[in-house]
């Protein structure tokens, strides 16, 4: 059965969209070959554009999965540049943020589509919008646990509370084995002082549940999406590609010894 890892945080701009793709990709790349699958939930449909799929050309996303009006194996796209599986999105995703309200059992459609394909695949990465929707509440219903990308920056634990009493609702409501598998440190640079002393707030406050991995700031990570590639083929040599393949092994590891993480 698959490992489904959600990465979300309602603040833009702070890497999940570069950390869910390329984290598919390195953990499909690792020695050991593992099957996984991107799922895009973002209605900027971006992760599916830095996985080299036209969001505008695919025939069904997941919106029209969450709608029930393809079953998901249907909807799935292959990456070449990341050698992933994709269930893309689009702007038409948007429309299921307010249709999801209207239907019974919503936060659960998502689970119940991933139901049916989970057995092929070994990881499954979830990339939410930011923002703490139903589009998210349905991400963290499905998921196993949650990643928190958080850029070391003045603002960086505004609204990390908000984010983290929504996985405690999920938790009592929908989804108990729900938990914090990390929170990553990303667009780090060690010369930034006042980087260093939120890395140091998010070590104090919560400790073990802190990557040991640091994401850099790297120009040929930002430079890769727009090549429609991931990291380690856009340049495999790069800061950028070693430090998400650390973050691989780093999830890899905590996957075999599954529960030592602490909860948030």
């Amino acid at each position: 059965m698959a490992k489904i890892i959600a990465l979300a945080n309602q603040k833009g701009g702070v890497g999940k969209t570069t950390t869910a793709v390329n984290l598919a990709a390195c953990i499909a790349a690792s020695k050991i070959k593992r099957s996984v699958l991107l799922v895009d939930l973002d209605p900027q449909g971006n992760a599916t554009m830095g996985c080299g799929i036209n969001k505008h050309g695919v025939k069904a996303t997941s919106y029209e999965v969450l709608m029930g009006e393809v079953d998901i194996g249907e909807a799935l796209q292959y990456s070449d540049s990341a050698s992933i599986q994709v269930l893309a999105a689009n702007g038409d995703l948007t429309g299921a943020e307010v249709a999801l309200l209207d239907i019974d059992q919503s936060q659960h459609r998502l689970a119940r589509a991933l139901g049916r394909v989970e057995g092929n695949f070994d990881h499954i990465i979830i990339d939410c919008p930011p923002s703490l929707n139903m589009l998210t509440v349905n991400a963290l219903t499905a998921a196993h646990g949650v990643m928190i990308p958080i850029q070391c920056e003045y603002y960086a634990l505004e609204g990390l509370s908000a984010l983290l009493d929504t996985v405690e609702k999920v938790r009592r409501t929908t989804n108990p084995g729900l938990r914090i598998e990390g929170l990553l440190r990303t667009m780090f640079d060690p010369r930034n002082r006042l980087a260093n002393e939120v890395s140091a707030q998010l070590l104090e406050h919560f400790g073990a549940s802190v990557y040991d991995t640091v994401i850099p700031r790297n120009v040929r990570l930002a430079e890769a999406p727009s090549y429609g590639q991931p990291i380690i083929a856009y340049d495999k040599h790069s800061r950028g590609a070693e430090s998400y393949q650390e973050l691989a092994k780093e999830v890899l590891r905590h996957a075999r010894r599954s529960g030592t993480r602490m909860a948030v």
